[in-house]
């Protein structure tokens, strides 16, 4: 109770300062927050009432709250986990006398890509717990076993294969669920699937224990999980959790088969979860895990226009993560010291003719740790802003209807992104700054949901609060409504403009967006929202969604690249069933949209549309058309006006993707788009054609490569304007379950015609990333790195490619769990 009344409390403290930011608000900004208010509370009101009547027909007002069609589903779905005070041997073979004891299910049902029917191979789950271990074993049945599609991989990379598997859902609420999957050669793959994003997160990762063996007929995989992985209420007596038990069968089609049926006409997915009975002795204890780490680099950079002389850096730090379970429900994260380079590279995004920052995935272990903690309808808690902290702290947990999760970190300095209407850039200064992040949710019922997110970003001359309340209601098992509310107050330090413009901005002309954007005296204030519907069938959906950002909205700490907009979308599609032929899925989609800024100005008026297909070899197809109207660039770089400012060009193109994984050993890709679209230098519309083909090759048991390449080709003026080719090649020998090595090329070749440009650009420009790395992981804390990284780049000024850094690195983490 006192932990639940904190949180209210917090919960409290932020509606009042949403209600005082809100006061700052005049005008056509606060007419629309007073209608959106309107809308919610009637929402609200309605949800109130469907209770009280709800109470009135039954004692228990929770089980008042559960659709009819999920409280049959539980029934039919629920198991009794057996207590035995045994431990398993586990190493895939089944011969100890606790798996005969064990509980036993068959999943009997093929939900994916079929409802409902029979599989074509017989599955086998068993399981039972001795107070501190889940054990988990399937006998999967198949009689080709010499067509398992079953590789050497890191950890979470086996998708696609052969694979079996737990979802354990410890609330019983169908918000969150663990996952746990094991391949035939026992690689193990966990993530967190959070039903209020609809996303699945592969970042979270415990040490728990399994083995795989193929046999004669099929495979046999045994699981050991850990129960103080899992965030759960400690209580007497038998626990009701969540769970499903699964196996992917990859053939001709992907089947995903299970013990529980499925309901296509239930959007929710993990209310469809069966129940677990059992768990009455279940503890997790203190969960204390000390993690010293060290990093050892060399590296030299240079600039080959200026010098070949190197610069050298070394660098050696010592470091320490903590991780403890304060209470069941309750964990936290430390770090002190930390090297928050990433080990793994990015994937190459090509950049020409973008105005908006591209986005990249957050790789750092101690950010994307229970990350799903901080989700909410957007991305408002976005880490990668945070570059280089000396220390960091994480609070995330769960009680009863409470879940939250708070973090702080400092940086050696400050970076953020400017986001405007038709373009964003990145600012960064040398102020060192400190970083505060929280998401509070309160689930009223398990069709209602509230929530609200702080974020803090300051330094010496520079500061962005951010503040939000959000809801999300399922009123039916098909229609969800969802909206949110963010306001901000931001100061920037009074020089930034200057890093945006030419000559110390001393004439106008030189001006651009982010120019104007960060071009402000004091503190400014800014509003968002957004509100948004949707219905899912199993043979038709709808959405629609309207979204507002003023021009003072500023998220920081978020990756917000858009603002002074307001959207609205309308779509939906049709779906087309089939078990009995070579297609199983036929779907038709389109949407239309229109972006206003929030003077009323057009920005974008878009109708596009897309028929695909799903069949054997695991293939898909979409052909898809697009007509839009978009405008280019500001003519006066010294206004923000849209009208009278801007030309409206008219766009249609075509695209068409198809992809297919014919057997286990390739896998194809390929998305093409040819049509008009924008030349953004040259603020005018040209012909675009686009290419990205991608491939899997695996070769034996151990050698996967993958690449991707990406062509775009833009004639501007009926002349070429550029050519610009990307690839990224990566192979990687997995030695076994817990060391690979890697080698990782990307290279861009852009090619320009300089006499159909209007500013000064170079005619090529090369750019090429090389990376060798060894890694060997003992456990996800447990792990050892060691690697080689250079890059170079030529462009009209050098006769040949340039070596511009080169680094050597080493790093090394070891857990002692207690």
């Amino acid at each position: 109770m006192g932990t639940a009344f904190k949180l209210m409390v917090l919960f409290k403290l932020q509606v009042l300062r949403n209600l005082k930011a809100l006061s700052k608000f005049k005008g056509a900004s606060k007419r629309k927050l007073v209608n959106l208010i309107l809308v919610l509370f009637a929402i609200v009101g309605l949800l109130n009432l469907n209770t009280v009547v709800a109470a009135q027909a039954s004692n228990s007002s929770t089980r008042a709250l559960i659709n009819p069609p999920q409280l049959k589903k539980s029934r039919f779905g629920k198991v009794t986990i057996p207590y035995q005070n045994i431990q398993a041997n586990i190493d895939g073979k089944l011969d100890e006398p606790a798996w005969k004891n064990a509980g036993k299910v068959s999943l009997n049902y093929v939900v994916k890509p079929f409802e409902n029917t029979i599989p074509p191979v017989a599955t086998d789950a068993l399981f039972y717990e001795d107070g501190e271990t889940f054990y988990v074993a399937y006998i999967a049945s198949d009689s080709n076993p010499e067509d398992i599609r079953v590789f050497l991989r890191d950890r979470d990379q086996t998708w696609g294969q052969d694979m079996v598997g737990v979802k354990i859902d410890t609330y019983g609420d169908g918000r969150l669920a663990y996952q746990y999957f094991v391949n035939p050669l026992g690689v193990q793959t966990d993530s967190i699937e959070n039903e209020m994003t609809g996303n699945e997160s592969a970042s979270w990762n415990g040490i728990w224990r399994s083995e795989g063996r193929v046999t004669n007929a099929g495979y046999v995989v045994e699981m050991a999980i850990p129960l103080r992985l899992m965030n759960f209420e400690e209580s007497e007596g038998v626990k009701r959790w969540g769970i499903e038990f699964v196996r992917f069968y990859p053939r001709s089609d992907s089947y995903r088969l299970s013990h529980l049926p499925t309901d296509r006409n239930n959007a929710c997915t993990l209310c469809q979860m069966g129940s677990a009975i059992g768990f009455s002795g279940a503890t997790q204890g203190d969960n204390l895990a000390i993690v010293p780490t060290a990093v050892f680099a060399a590296g030299r950079s240079r600039d080959p226009l200026q010098t070949n002389a190197w610069d050298y850096e070394n660098n050696q730090e010592i470091g320490l993560d903590l991780s403890w379970s304060i209470t069941p429900e309750i964990s936290m994260q430390g770090t002190l010291n930390p090297d928050f380079s990433q080990v793994e590279a990015d994937v190459a995004q090509l950049s020409i003719n973008n105005t908006f920052a591209l986005f990249f995935d957050e790789r750092r272990p101690f950010f994307v740790e229970n990350i799903d903690y901080f989700s909410s309808f957007q991305n408002l808690i976005y880490t990668r802003n945070i570059n280089a902290p000396d220390y960091g702290l994480k609070v995330t947990g769960r009680k009863d209807k409470h879940s939250l999760g708070v973090f702080v970190a400092n940086d050696q300095q400050t970076t953020f992104l400017v986001p405007g209407n038709l373009g964003s850039s990145v600012a960064s200064f040398d102020e060192k700054s400190l970083n505060f992040g929280a998401r509070y949710r309160y689930d009223l019922s398990n069709d209602l949901s509230l929530g609200s997110v702080l974020t803090l970003r300051e330094s010496d001359t520079y500061h962005n609060y951010l503040s939000s309340f959000d809801i999300k209601y399922r009123v039916t098992g098909q229609d969800t409504m969802r909206a949110q509310v963010i306001t901000s107050e931001t100061e920037y330090p009074q020089e930034l403009f200057k890093t945006f413009c030419d000559e110390e901005c001393l004439n106008p002309s030189d001006f651009n967006e982010a120019t104007l954007r960060t071009n402000k005296e004091g503190s400014f204030n800014g509003l968002s929202y957004i509100l948004d519907y949707s219905r899912e069938t199993s043979d038709y959906y709808i959405r629609a969604r309207h979204q507002y950002a003023d021009e003072g909205y500023r998220a920081d700490l978020g990756f917000q690249s858009q603002i002074d907009r307001t959207v609205s979308v309308i779509g939906g599609g049709y779906n087309w069933w089939n078990e009995n032929s070579w297609w199983n899925r036929i779907n038709i989609d389109g949407d239309w949209d229109i972006t206003h800024n929030t003077n009323g100005e057009l920005i974008e008026k878009e109708l596009e549309g897309a028929f695909t297909i799903s069949g054997d070899y695991q293939s898909f197809m979409e052909v898809g058309a697009r007509k839009r109207n978009k405008v280019g660039l500001r003519e006066n770089a010294n206004s923000l006006a849209i009208d009278g400012n801007t030309t409206l060009f008219e766009e249609t193109s075509y695209s068409f993707y198809a992809e297919t994984r014919p057997n286990q050993y390739f896998f194809v890709a390929n998305f093409i788009r040819q049509g008009d679209a924008v030349d953004f230098v040259n603020n005018r519309l040209g012909k675009q054609v686009y290419i990205e083909p991608r491939f899997e090759l695996n070769v034996g048991t151990h050698l996967k490569i993958s690449g991707q390449h990406t062509y775009s080709e833009l004639d501007s003026d009926d002349r070429p304007l550029f050519i610009a080719n990307l690839t990224d090649i990566r192979m990687t020998y997995q030695f076994d379950q817990r060391q690979f090595f890697r080698v990782t090329v990307a290279y861009s070749d852009i090619s320009r015609n300089q006499d159909n440009y209007e500013i000064d650009v170079n005619a090529n420009s090369k750019d090429i990333g090389f990376q060798l790395l060894y890694s060997y992981k003992l456990n996800p804390l447990s792990k050892f790195f060691i690697g080689y990284a250079d890059s170079a780049y030529n462009n009209d000024d050098l006769n040949k490619l340039k070596t511009n850094n080169q680094s050597i690195f080493m790093k090394f983490s070891y857990a002692w769990l207690l």
